[in-house]
């Protein structure tokens, strides 16, 4: 089948005995001209299947009108909930998004800054994956101006412009939180420490113990990788070691539900026998029994601002150079998992 010719602000100026200055700005729903003159050319746009091209006109700009997003999963409840905070805000400036995420891998993260810089994003939103040990992939965005903002797994070193929480101080609540309830044989289950937001909350659970007279034990510290599998490991591990734990601190809450049912298909009651903690107040913490202590971590208000620290920079109306670090409030919520009867 023959494919029809795209129709053009020429071919509705023609058939309207128009302009196509007129037309064009009639499109674009400009004042200046006649509301009932706006309304019908319009409907005979939408009559005769024109499209606007918006890839001519964002080459004259020298601009696209979107922005990159890369994380380092889709199937988490906290990056769906960063992504809603970011579109909100996009979409209302006027943004279209892309997203790409690198499954854990440097080399897919690198591979989609690249691709993300040759579509010519007007500004990148990024959180990093689990073996990202540079930024050097992002140096092409730096030299052509192309402001990046980074969230949640962030290099702490690094002169870039972070959206974060204090996860030192959401470690050391967390723990110190257990040690109040009674605990005093802690486990901690979290993921790769190279990451900051791990490394961050490994220290206040070790702070938290030294500063309540807890040794410290290297072999109560579980590096995993948050999945249900995990939930499922991290218990049966708890369940061999001698003495055992009477608390556990899992930086995930997914992972603690997993590890809470697993616990108690083997006898162990919780929070009797072992108090249980996660993190991120996913939805699951509240309807797993007990209900589920955890950290808040407000996804969406952290993707909110981070999409509008980015839009307002590109807008000229602020500059992310001057803010390094953005640090956006969390909160322990106590439920019935940690809680102890005295």
């Amino acid at each position: 089948m023959k494919v029809k010719k795209d129709v053009t602000i020429y071919d509705i100026a023609q058939k309207l005995a128009l302009s196509s200055a007129t037309v064009s700005r009639a499109l674009k729903d400009h004042p200046a001209i006649n509301k009932n003159t706006r309304k019908k050319i319009q409907q005979t746009a939408r009559e005769m299947g024109y499209r606007a091209n918006t890839f001519a006109s964002n080459l004259r700009k020298q601009k696209t009108n979107t922005i990159g997003v890369m994380v380092h999963e889709l199937n988490s409840n906290f990056i769906t909930s960063v992504l809603a905070g970011i579109e909100q805000v996009t979409t209302e400036a006027g943004y279209d998004l892309l997203i790409a995420h690198s499954s854990e891998s440097y080399a897919k993260e690198a591979a989609n800054a690249m691709n993300f810089f040759h579509k010519r994003v007007d500004g990148l939103i990024a959180s990093l994956s689990f073996d990202t040990e540079n930024l050097d992939h992002f140096k092409l965005f730096e030299e052509k101006n192309i402001p990046i903002i980074f969230f949640d797994r962030v290099e702490e070193n690094s002169e870039s412009t972070k959206v974060i929480i204090d996860n030192y101080k959401c470690g050391y609540q967390a723990t110190e939180h257990l040690i109040s309830q009674g605990c005093r044989n802690i486990v901690l289950v979290t993921a790769n420490l190279k990451r900051n937001v791990y490394a961050q909350r490994h220290k206040g659970y070790t702070d938290a113990l030294f500063d309540h007279g807890i040794p410290y034990k290297k072999e109560h510290v579980l590096i995993k990788d948050l999945s249900e599998q995990c939930g499922v490991e991290a218990a049966m591990q708890i369940l061999k070691m001698n003495p055992r734990p009477d608390g556990v601190f899992i930086t995930n809450d997914f992972s603690a539900a997993v590890c809470m049912q697993t616990l108690k298909e083997n006898g162990m009651q919780v929070p009797k026998d072992i108090a249980v903690v996660g993190f991120n107040n996913d939805a699951i913490g509240k309807i797993v029994e007990p209900r589920l202590t955890t950290i808040h971590y407000p996804g969406i208000d952290m993707g909110e601002i981070a999409a509008r620290n980015l839009i307002n920079h590109l807008e000229g109306l602020s500059d992310i150079r001057h803010t390094q670090t953005i640090v956006v409030r969390s909160e322990l919520i106590i439920r019935q998992s940690s809680v102890r009867q005295p």
